[in-house]
């Protein structure tokens, strides 16, 4: 008798202990019975927002609910990203993660709200997205060289989507790799800053192509040079500026949907299939090359870590070499 009972003891322990895996399975089974939200870090109007909203339009037919976008901006990303670093790891938030949040922030600031290795599980690298160097019109020069002297007289300021964005971080690549010096201003995101920029309140920014090259083709800003290392299909008379005066640069932001660390394997593995599906479509892919971007055909979760330690170490050498190391 004691024996029996001690049987059942056990297989109801061990019950117990499978119950949890149990209980995520079916989750995941049901997975997604809800709209999911994909926070954005940054203001309407971004290659991140665009992003977000043209993939989340045609990931919400793959997966029967609702994408809600939602803008989170400040501080660089970090706010929108500390707020997903924070959320239910159930699959019902995710946030479309960049270059800065992911592999600059971590090399520039003391102290950050989140770890990017210990708080997100990646899903699927979305794009990459080269920027362009773009000027005031009043600005009295039509080429970087032209600009490089230009600066040597004349204080220039340039701005950004916030501390630690790519857009700073190509500006002092610029600054390193040409010798000129440029004040810093920085912004919520892209659109804010292409306002000022029409404005004549800054000179110049690395800008997210996306929302610019409307702007250059209306001729209310002037395109100078992109980032990448060869010319972009959707801008073919925008030279690199690896060609346009500026030797070696090659640099190009990058989306990544990333969610919460600890959110079921099974998830992660539904929404990595839904993106892939959709990264494959070539209505998507042809979109993205319309807007200025890089479609990705996007590794398996599992080997994005490696990709974002490579970036890291990237842009730690850039951070150093600009000295803006352990901002507080």
């Amino acid at each position: 008798m004691k024996t029996l009972k001690r049987r059942q003891f056990l297989n109801l322990a061990a019950s117990a202990l499978a119950l949890p895996a149990i209980i995520r399975s079916a989750r995941a089974d049901t997975y997604p019975s809800r709209p999911i939200h994909l926070i954005v870090g940054f203001p309407p109007g971004g290659t991140a927002d665009i992003l977000a909203r043209l993939t989340g339009s045609m990931i919400q037919e793959r997966l029967g609910q609702p994408i809600v976008v939602e803008n989170r901006p400040g501080a660089g990303s970090t706010i929108g990203t500390a707020d997903v670093a924070k959320a239910k790891p159930d699959g019902y938030t995710l946030l479309m993660a960049g270059t800065g949040a992911m592999a600059i922030s971590p090399t520039l600031y003391k102290t950050l709200p989140y770890d990017p290795q210990r708080d997100f599980v990646p899903v699927a690298l979305i794009a990459k997205n080269p920027f362009v160097l773009v000027i005031n019109p009043s600005l009295p020069v039509h080429s970087v060289p032209e600009l490089i002297a230009y600066a040597k007289d004349h204080p220039l300021t340039y701005g950004s989507g916030g501390i630690g964005s790519p857009h700073q971080l190509f500006a002092e690549m610029f600054k390193t790799m040409t010798g000129v010096n440029m004040t810093h201003v920085p912004y919520k995101g892209t659109a804010p800053a292409l306002t000022d920029l029409m404005a004549g309140h800054i000179s110049l920014l690395f800008a997210d192509i996306a929302p610019t090259l409307p702007l250059v083709a209306a001729g209310k800003i002037r395109a100078l040079g992109e980032t990448s290392a060869a010319p972009l299909p959707s801008a073919p008379d925008i030279p690199p500026l690896r060609e346009a005066g500026v030797p070696g640069f090659d640099a190009a932001g990058w989306g990544m949907v990333v969610a919460p660390a600890r959110t079921p394997e099974a998830v992660i593995a539904k929404l990595y299939e839904a993106f892939r599906t959709v990264l494959a479509d070539d209505t998507v892919r042809a979109k993205m090359i319309t807007l200025g971007m890089v479609p990705q055909s996007s590794p398996p979760p599992a080997r994005l870590p490696d990709f974002i330690a490579a970036e890291r170490a990237r842009w730690s050498q850039v951070v150093k070499d600009a000295g803006l190391a352990g901002t507080e």
